[in-house]
């Protein structure tokens, strides 16, 4: 007898053993839905804020979602209703199942239901049915082979990214963010018991459609915390007041003009990170909105801001409505191509400094003139005489600054547009005179970084707008002193009726056919950008830069913390003398066919240009012939020999490095040389 037991329990444990096996097999060979689930697309600010998100492909949102960024008395409230053994059971809760079972028979109906969340998992993962015994048994298959692939807290994570909270919305974030307009890191009691209660039932409790049954279930939730102690008594009752929202939320679109331009520069990234401050960038959008608002239906507007410290975009506004389609604001302003009126001018002053051309002291013409076949007009019509060159740039004169690209040449201002790392389009491909009247086609990002390099002494530094951007330093434009001097001119300008008097270099351009109106302005930090007119090109009549686009520029500064970074002083080298103190080549400028004519003009012939020459305890040796003695010797657009009468001279220096070395003689002909000293 004893035997025949002994024989019948190990045929049981061996068909236990084996029915155990095969179950472990059965559940072994569970193939999983995909676990790697694709999320929305989203652009960070600089300091990881949400700017804008994508729907994934089929229209849903379904936000990346990290367990660690999710206010944990939600997850506390979510275990205690949904599974409270989850840290316990295998994927399936037999309790849970018999507990279940035997309320339906005592009451004949479904009281509370046996599913764990790793089979609500299970189920999300494969859009499976939750009533059907085959789709029951499928979860639970499932469930067990989750629970031996993945941790608890990856089951969880898969939970908070798929839920469904009625539409569109899956997870916690997306429901969080379109409910209450916040991401779900810290919630009330009220909103994180609403989460809870939603999935059971998403489209029935939507509070979008149906708040008085999303209320009754978040209030179930509440009582549910209050018994179990996640919460009390106090904190429920405040709970019970708060109201269920009733309309879903938009989701943030801040920055969209540049948020598709990182997508699609790189459309395999699931995370674009920009150096855009959102709130700046939030602050100006609404600028934007406020000053096109009452002026007209097709009037639009462009504002950008960089620190051209570092050479990073802060805030790109590319419309004043994204969505706006009588104003095309799906058109990126900041990018498009559109003549820069007067604001090319200051780069025309510099690159004459630079040139031993011209001082901001020095005195010109301002009278008809005609320069071939072209003969331009001041924008007044009217003609002030003999001028300082300070005055003819702060008055935005037209004849002054074509008089001193004829003398430098218009290459060299394409050439010295292209160091600053702009582009452009020339109409016909050939630059003319009327590129320093805004004759070429510039976009107000490259507009900015060209300023950004006048602000920084003269050297460029590309504008970056990822996070990962690389940063490198860019060409010398035009040198230190050079630079200086045109923002102090411009710093000069007074400010539009009611800004604020505080020096801000700034200047102002409208194109032809008032086309396109332009600020641009810099301190010692930030440089911005304004553009205003019409997406489609047609004129604005009466919409002048000065006078539209400069108080807008002054209210974006007013946006800025600081408000205002006073610029650095002036170079050593810098000469800051009044006219009758300049020598004497420098107090008037003779025009080109003055500087440049006759087979007399001075040439540098030693040290040559591009040469490395070793500087001297004595100082620089240089050499000079052509041209009609006495010479004026200048270092980087300083005088260092005035009046000179020999062609051989010693200039006392000291530093090392590159120079740009210039002569002029008595007739006011110039030569340069650009050399290293070591």
């Amino acid at each position: 007898m004893r035997a025949r037991w002994l024989l019948t329990l190990a045929a049981g444990l061996w068909l236990a053993a084996s029915a155990r096996d095969a179950f472990d097999g059965w559940i072994d060979a569970t193939v999983l839905p995909p676990l790697a689930l694709t999320t929305s697309v989203e652009v960070r600010d600089r300091d990881g804020e949400l700017l804008r998100a994508y729907t994934v492909s089929d229209g849903r949102w379904r936000l990346k979602v990290d367990l660690a960024a999710v206010d944990p008395r939600y997850i506390d409230m979510l275990l205690n209703y949904e599974d409270r053994r989850f840290r316990d059971h295998v994927g399936v809760d037999l309790r849970a199942m018999a507990r279940a079972l035997l309320q339906a028979a005592r009451s004949g109906r479904v009281v509370s239901g046996g599913s764990t969340l790793t089979m609500q998992v299970a189920r999300l993962l494969e859009e499976g049915t939750t009533g059907e015994m085959g789709g029951k048994l499928r979860q639970m298959r499932v469930a067990l082979k989750l629970e031996r692939e993945l941790t608890k807290d990856e089951i969880l994570s898969l939970y908070l990214l798929l839920a469904p909270f009625g539409g569109n919305l899956e997870g916690v974030r997306a429901a969080s963010l379109s409910y209450f307009g916040k991401e779900p890191a810290r919630l009330t009691p009220a909103e994180a018991a609403l989460l809870v209660a939603i999935p059971q039932s998403p489209e029935s409790r939507r509070p979008d459609r149906a708040a008085d049954r999303a209320e009754a279930a978040r209030d179930r939730v509440l009582d549910r915390a209050v018994r179990f102690g996640l919460i009390d008594k106090e904190e429920a009752r405040a709970a019970l007041t708060e109201t269920v929202p009733g309309l879903r939320k938009s989701f943030p679109a801040v920055a969209p003009h540049l948020a598709d331009r990182a997508r699609k520069a790189d459309p395999t990234a699931q995370e674009h990170l920009l150096t855009i401050d959102k709130d700046l960038q939030q602050r100006l959008e609404t600028l934007a909105a406020a000053v096109v608002g009452a002026r007209g239906s097709q009037l639009q507007i462009a504002i950008v801001v960089a620190d051209h410290r570092s050479g990073e975009i802060l805030a790109s506004v590319g419309s004043s409505g994204f969505q706006d389609e009588k104003r095309q604001g799906f058109v990126d302003m900041t990018q498009a191509l559109r003549s820069p009126g007067s604001t090319l001018k200051p780069l025309v002053y510099a690159l004459a400094f630079d040139e031993g051309l011209a001082h901001p002291e020095t005195v010109i013409d301002d009278k008809p003139m005609s320069f071939g076949n072209y003969a331009p007009q001041n924008f007044d019509r009217q003609y002030r005489g003999e001028i300082r060159l300070r005055e003819a740039l702060q008055l935005s004169l037209n004849i002054p600054v074509v008089a001193l690209t004829d003398a430098l040449g218009p290459a060299k201002l394409i050439s010295a547009m292209g160091k600053a790392g702009m582009g452009y389009r020339i109409p016909g491909d050939q630059p003319g005179l009327a590129v320093s009247l805004g004759g070429v086609g510039v976009s107000l990002q490259d507009m900015v970084q060209l300023y950004a390099a006048l602000a920084r002494g003269g050297v460029s530094l590309p504008l970056i707008w990822r996070r990962d951007g690389a940063r490198s330093e860019g060409a010398r434009v035009v040198s230190e002193v050079a630079a200086w001097q045109v923002g102090d001119i411009l710093a000069g300008l007074a400010p539009p009726p009611g800004a604020p008097s505080n020096r801000l270099a700034y200047k102002t351009g409208t194109s032809y056919g008032y086309r396109d109106a332009w600020a641009i302005g810099y301190d010692g930090q930030y440089v911005i950008g304004v553009w205003m007119g019409r997406a489609d090109g047609t004129p604005v009549p009466g919409a002048f830069g000065a006078d539209v686009a400069a108080p807008v520029l002054f209210q974006a500064f007013s946006r800025l913390q600081p408000a205002l970074v006073p610029q650095p002083p002036a170079p050593p080298a810098t000469l800051l003398v009044s006219n009758r103190q300049l020598p004497p080549p420098l107090q008037r400028f003779r025009p080109r066919n003055a500087a440049f004519a006759g087979i007399n003009a001075p040439k540098v012939d030693f040290p040559p240009d591009g040469a490395e020459v070793e500087l001297l305890r004595s100082g620089l040796k240089v050499k000079v012939s052509g041209g009609t003695a006495p010479f004026t010797w200048l270092i980087d657009g300083a005088p260092m020999a005035v009046g000179s009468s020999e062609r051989e001279t010693i200039l006392a220096l000291s530093g090392t490095g590159f120079v740009t070395l210039s002569v002029i003689d008595a007739e006011g002909r110039s030569a340069r040389s650009r050399v290293r000293l070591w």
